[in-house]
This record gives C-alpha cells, sequence and structure tokens, in this order.
C-alpha cells in the first residue's frame, strides 16, 4: 500500500499570502513566530507508581500567518499538547523532547503569546464592553492615551462580531447575560488587545453554532494573516466550513500523531489508506468517526484500532512526516533570533488602580458578595439587641456582656466565609489573567484590599452599632469606635484566610468545609468555652490557643468593654472590670487592648502574605520543576519512557 501522498504541498511552501522563506530557503526578516517541536513526549504519573503516556513522540510546527487545527477524539491528548506548548503542563507531568521559538529554547516574553482557555473565566457583572476595555487598561502599557485603549478595545469586539451586545453585562448566577457562545468570543478579544505573536486556542468554537463558529474564526484566520500571527487551536468537531479555513491539521489519536500537514491534503491521505470519505460528508467528521476507539466494543470489534494502527505507521513511513523533520530541522539550524521584549503592560500603580475600579464595581453589582451578607448581619444585630436589650450593670451582665461579644465577633466573622464562592469565582480570573500576564500577584493584593474595604466597613459598622446600642455596651465614642476597629479587622482577617484557603481549595464547596473548619477551632481555643487555665496545654494551649485570632480579639473585646466598669459582685459589694477579666475571665493583663488589635491587623497582613506567598511559590516551583525533570529526562534519554 503507497502511503505518500501525490501532489500534496511540501511543508516548506506555505499556504499564507506572505511566504516565510525566500528563494534559497531561508527565513525571511518579516516578524513572526516560528514554533516546532520535535520527539515531544509528555507522561502523568499512574496508579500503580509508574507514568503513563499522554502524547508519544510528536513532532510538528505552526509557522507565522498560518492557523494549525489540532483534531482528535476526546482524550487523544490535545488540550496536553496545546498546554505543553504553551508552557502550562501541571507540574507533575513529565515533558521530554525539544519546544523551540524561532529555533531556540528561550521563553516568551509578555504580550508575545496569549492563551485562551476552555472555560469562560470572566468578571460576570461587567459588560463586555467594560470587561474588554478594564483588560486594555491592564494589558497596553500606560505611553498609550487612555483614548486610544478604548478605541482598541471597541475595535476589537466589533471584530468578534460582539458590538450589539456591547453593553449586555455577561452575566451568572443571578443575572441572564451573553449567551455561551457569546462569552467565548469575549475571551478571545480580551487577548487579542496585544496583538500577540502567538496564539493558543482551547476549543474556541465551544458553545457556537456553525454560522458563529465560521465567522468567529473566519476573523480569527483574517487577523493572523493580516498581523502574521501563529495561531494554534484544539478543535472538536468543527463544521467543513470551519475546516477548510484551516492550513494545517495535527491529527491526533490515544497521544500519537495520525496525520499532520495541509488540510487540503487530508482526504487524500485517508483515501490512499483506504479509509474513502464518503460524498457529501464532513471530512473532519470523517476523519474522527475512523480514529475514535470508545466505541469499538458497541459497534466493530477493534475497526478503529486497526485503523489508527494503519494510519500511525502510514504516516511515520510517508514523504510527508520526512517532509516535517526536515523543516522542524532547517529551523532549529537557522535559528531566526532571540524575540525582543514587547513594550510592557501597565505599571503596578496603574494596575492596582484598575484593578481596583473594577473590583468595585464587581462587589457593588454582585449581590452575593456583600450585599446578602449585610441584610444577614442586619436581621441578626436585631435579633442580639432586642435578646439582650439593656443589660443593665447587674451580677449578671458579667456573663452577657461577655456572651454578646463572643458571639458578635465570632458569627459576624464567620458568616465572611460566605463570600468564598466569590472568592473562587475571583481566584478562576486571576487565575486566567495572572498566566497571561496581564498583571502581578501583588496589583491583585492591593486593589481587592483597597475595593474591599468600604464594603466590609459598611457591614460592620451599622450592623455592629445596632447591636452595640441596643445590649447597652459602654456608650461612649471612643469604645465604640474601638469596637467597630476591631471587628473590622476580624472581618479582614477571615476573608484574607478565606484567599489564601480559595489558592489552594478553588473547589468552593470544599473550600467552605475546610474554611469552617479553621474558623471552629480558633473559635473553640478563643478563651470563652474554655477558660484560658483549663485549655489542655499540649497542642491546645500551645500552639493553637496562641495562635488562634478569635483569642486575640476576644480579650481586645473584654478589655475595650470591662475596663473602668464597676459592678456589683452578687453580694453587698462591687467589682472592678479589672478584676472580672483577671479572675473571671483568665486575661492577661500586662499588655493593653490596642496591642489585641496590633496583634489582629498584624494577622490580617500575614494572611495576606501567605495568599501571595502561595501563589508565587506556584510560580517559582512549576518551571523548577520543569527543569529539573528535563535534566533527568535528559540523562536517562536511553531509558524507556513509561519506566
Amino acid at each position: 500500500m503507497r502511503t505518500t501522498i501525490e501532489n500534496s504541498p511540501r511543508p516548506l511552501e506555505t499556504s499564507s499570502p506572505i511566504p516565510f522563506l525566500n528563494t534559497r530557503g531561508s527565513l525571511s526578516s518579516t516578524p513572526g513566530i516560528h514554533l516546532t517541536w520535535q520527539d515531544l513526549w509528555v507522561t502523568v504519573p499512574d496508579k500503580a507508581g509508574k507514568r503513563r503516556p499522554i502524547l508519544r513522540g510528536l513532532t510538528g510546527y505552526v509557522q507565522p500567518a498560518e492557523v494549525l487545527a489540532i483534531m482528535g477524539p476526546s482524550g487523544c491528548g490535545k488540550s496536553t499538547l496545546l498546554d505543553a506548548l504553551a508552557e502550562r503542563l501541571h507540574f507533575n507531568t513529565r515533558q521530554k523532547g525539544d519546544i523551540l521559538v524561532n529555533g531556540r529554547k528561550q521563553r516568551l516574553p509578555f504580550g508575545t503569546s496569549a492563551y485562551v482557555a476552555q472555560d469562560d473565566a470572566l468578571v460576570t457583572t461587567l459588560t463586555v464592553r467594560e470587561a474588554v476595555y478594564y483588560s486594555a487598561l491592564l494589558q497596553l502599557p500606560d505611553s498609550m492615551p487612555e483614548s486610544e485603549k478604548r478605541e482598541r478595545a471597541e475595535a476589537t469586539i466589533k471584530e468578534m462580531g460582539l458590538s450589539d451586545a456591547i453593553d449586555t453585562r455577561i452575566g451568572g448566577w443571578n443575572v441572564k447575560g451573553l449567551s455561551g457562545g457569546q462569552k467565548r468570543r469575549v475571551s478571545i478579544c480580551i487577548e487579542l488587545l496585544r496583538r500577540p505573536r502567538l496564539l493558543f486556542l482551547d476549543e474556541p468554537t465551544s458553545g457556537l453554532d456553525s454560522a458563529a463558529s465560521y465567522h468567529v474564526m473566519k476573523r480569527i484566520v483574517g487577523l493572523a494573516q493580516h498581523e502574521r500571527i501563529s495561531v494554534v487551536a484544539s478543535i472538536h468537531q468543527p463544521s467543513s466550513e470551519v475546516f477548510e479555513l484551516f492550513h494545517n491539521l495535527c491529527l491526533l489519536s490515544c497521544g500519537q500523531t495520525v496525520y499532520f500537514g495541509s488540510t487540503s491534503s487530508a482526504n487524500q491521505f485517508f483515501e490512499t489508506n483506504g479509509f474513502i470519505c464518503p460524498p457529501k460528508r464532513n471530512p473532519s467528521d470523517h476523519y474522527l468517526r475512523t480514529i475514535n476507539q470508545d466505541f469499538d466494543l458497541d459497534i466493530e470489534q477493534g475497526f478503529a484500532k486497526e485503523a489508527i494502527n494503519v494510519l500511525v505507521k502510514a504516516y511515520e513511513t510517508s514523504d510527508t512526516f520526512r517532509e516535517v523533520k526536515q523543516f522542524v530541522d532547517e529551523i532549529k539550524l537557522q535559528k531566526n533570533g532571540r524575540l525582543e521584549k514587547k513594550e510592557k503592560q501597565a505599571g503596578l500603580i496603574s494596575q492596582c488602580a484598575v484593578l481596583t475600579r473594577r473590583s468595585c464595581l464587581n462587589m457593588f453589582r454582585d449581590v452575593g458578595y456583600y450585599w446578602f451578607r449585610f441584610g444577614i448581619y442586619v436581621a441578626l444585630c436585631l435579633c442580639v439587641g432586642t435578646v439582650f436589650y439593656n443589660i443593665g450593670s447587674t451580677y449578671s451582665s458579667i456573663q452577657a456582656r461577655a456572651s454578646v461579644l463572643v458571639f458578635i465577633s465570632s458569627f459576624m466573622t464567620f458568616m465572611a466565609i460566605g463570600g468564598f464562592p466569590s472568592f473562587v469565582e475571583d481566584m478562576k480570573i486571576f487565575t486566567r489573567e495572572r498566566l497571561n500576564g496581564h498583571y502581578s500577584v501583588a496589583a491583585f493584593m492591593v486593589g481587592n484590599t483597597i475595593s474591599s474595604f468600604p464594603y466590609l466597613l459598611l457591614v460592620t459598622v451599622i450592623p455592629g452599632a445596632m447591636a452595640y446600642y441596643l445590649v447597652g455596651l459602654q456608650r461612649d465614642t471612643s469604645h465604640f469606635a474601638y469596637f467597630v476597629l476591631l471587628l473590622l479587622s476580624c472581618m479582614m482577617l477571615v476573608e484574607s484566610l478565606m484567599m489564601a484557603v480559595a489558592t489552594i481549595v478553588p473547589n468552593f464547596l470544599v473550600g467552605i468545609i475546610a474554611g469552617a473548619g479553621i474558623q471552629g477551632i480558633m473559635i473553640l481555643n478563643d478563651g470563652f468555652f474554655r477558660l484560658p487555665n483549663d485549655i489542655p496545654k499540649v497542642f491546645w494551649k500551645f500552639p493553637v490557643y496562641y495562635i488562634s485570632f478569635q483569642r486575640y480579639a476576644n480579650e481586645g473585646f473584654y478589655k475595650n468593654e470591662f475596663e473602668g466598669l464597676v459592678l456589683p459582685d452578687g453580694h453587698s459589694g462591687q467589682i472592678s472590670g479589672e478584676e472580672i477579666l483577671g479572675r473571671v475571665w483568665q486575661m492577661e493583663m500586662g499588655r493593653s487592648k490596642w496591642v489585641d488589635l496590633g496583634v489582629v491587623i498584624g494577622m490580617v497582613v500575614v494572611y495576606r502574605l501567605l495568599f501571595w506567598g502561595i501563589v508565587t511559590a506556584t510560580e517559582v516551583i512549576k518551571p523548577m520543576n520543569r527543569a529539573i525533570l528535563a535534566r533527568l529526562a535528559t540523562q536517562k534519554r536511553n531509558t524507556n519512557v513509561e519506566d
């Protein structure tokens, strides 16, 4: 059986209207990125402790002004190949082989590449115009006038056919907004703002009808040719019109290359090897049906598996495969030079300002972020105020005052975990934007802190004042001001804690359980339910009691309320607030209430830095693991990759 493809275009001759090779075969000086990969293996650990290959010895390329489609059945390795090329593989994967940019091993500078993930992580409360415009303010340099950034944003929206929906909110759980296909186009808009030289698209037509898929991909192909962008797109099942737009096709099955070459020659390859595409059938449907072995047992025993083996062997012995390898080797030898860094994005101050504006607007529009909690706090504090209304200055008020303070500090801070689902959504957006280099971790942390402050102040002052004055705690302004400051600090601390949890546990249900568990342990060891001297010294006293922020919060609230207060002792005498603190509540009286406030504020800073440290460590460890694994792979190049 003949395995070569007659009259097929050679890989060294691009179908782009702008040739990238001159007559001597050398690279032209026209800017662009030639991305090549050779003998690429990617493995992951399996349950037996060995390594299972996801990609098996792939070789290919993508060049300027062209779009490469990565196709194959579910689980064939499309997304893994895309992630490997974009340097986004999970840290426990092991990669072997060469991935070169213009023939060199080099990292892609900011703005040079962009990645549109399959999941659309967008700020759901913003309109299309706002979402793209805020992204333009973050990504485009400070030297560009704001009017030009706005024009760039609106032009990109128009390119993706979203002009009619420009003032429509993206939409989420509480607001009906854009369709799934429109959200996908917004995600593409955001990543096209920088006019990257290399664009990765993971299922760009997911959620789009056939007409929308065609128009979106036609615009991307046109932009790729006009701007000389190298585009790599994983795509599941394109229509025949969309399939014809692609320049080259990488067809995968079980992590192996079934075919790599021009889309126009793929049909001939299948026909030459005995798998003829029926008349009037979409070629891409025919290819996927031929190489999908998931339903072999249900249809024809081993038909697809046999077809895959035939096609893989045919491709590996074909002239097309040799020409692909020749092209990759030629690019490697020529080494077209290092990529120049594009103009930087907005500076740190501008990033902080934009993220603060965007986050503040999101919090204002999202009912679930603070407004629902605010209503619950008001209702709860009304209940507390009426149950403990005007407790007076009797001996029994000692226990009542402590109970009110502990309930307010514990429950109001505990309720802060109710915002965790919103934190998780924020973290998804942050992860997407951070991976694409839109802004720094510090800018996100500062923007989130500043934007949340007025809302936290609102949900602290109004409900807190209702409970404070209805109960009849010390009524002078200085005591109430301290009460608000400490309660506000506790709320900020719990939000900082939940942000750190969200970076480790992205699932909101598991995250709420984890956050509630941490809170419960801290409340249990705050010195109210079990007096400090009675807490078991091993573990619970040292160190849990001393690292529990509720312990310092309770001490501050107690000292603020009882210091300077004189109450009956239950007999004929009186007892001072200081004696109550020392004898009844076993407080440490060697420091003032302001020290307790300072400790809580310090913990806020610690938890925010913990969030920053976790995110930064993840970004540092991943490339370190990549380098270590690459060295190990080099040392064991002659060993079996599955060992």
